[in-house]
């Protein structure tokens, strides 16, 4: 059955090649539950068995996961709440996902939409998010293009590393998602504390 299914991604990404990378992944960054980081992982994976090419398949992917959040940026920027709320409310799951990214936003703030590309629910509502609270869009581009970057290359890759084995391509993408995680907390914590040591030091 896994193998049915390997072709069947398999004939799809062959007829329609980096236009379903970049739909695919544009489409789960602006909000639309599509499993995008599965998208790139197979990307790799074919990019392995070179049915796809891996530096393009990278490229296509940030450009859908930049314009995807900035898709999304401009839903939440121009419809404001009672526009998204109407539209979520729809559908109970994702309601409640847009919640949970909604209390990580307002925890993060900007480091959301560099770090929420590594966590699902946020990653579909970072832009819409950073829309309704009104981020400056240039402030949000940085966050948005550097965190597709990483996203983009660090999944694409795993896939093309363990492309000899699709199961093993999901199994170490979970791990990498926690060590990822992670690493972006510490990085935060350490620019904080290293923010507040130079003021401290800085003459009042």
């Amino acid at each position: 059955m896994t193998h049915n299914i390997l072709q069947t991604l398999s004939d799809f990404f062959s007829e329609y090649g980096y236009w379903a990378v970049f739909f695919g992944v544009m489409l789960e960054n602006a909000g639309i539950p599509i499993p995008g980081e599965t998208i790139l992982l197979f990307a790799g994976y074919l990019a392995y068995h070179e049915k796809l090419d891996l530096v393009p398949a990278i490229l296509v992917a940030i450009a859908g996961a930049t314009c995807g959040d900035s898709l999304g940026f401009l839903i939440g920027h121009y419809g404001g709440r009672p526009f998204v709320e109407k539209l979520l409310r729809k559908f109970s799951l994702v309601a409640k996902s847009f919640d949970h990214a909604q209390s990580l936003f307002l925890k993060y703030g900007q480091w959301a939409v560099f770090s929420g590309r590594f966590i699902a629910g946020l990653r579909m509502f970072a832009g819409i998010l950073a829309g309704l609270f009104r981020m400056s869009y240039p402030r949000f581009l940085l966050f948005n293009l550097t965190g597709a970057v990483t996203w983009a290359i660090t999944v694409t890759y795993v896939g093309f590393m363990f492309g000899s084995s699709w199961q093993l391509v999901q199994q170490h993408l979970k791990r990498l998602d926690e060590i990822v995680f992670v690493a972006v907390l510490l990085a935060i914590l350490a620019g904080v504390i290293a923010y507040y040591l130079n003021r401290k030091k800085s003459p009042s």
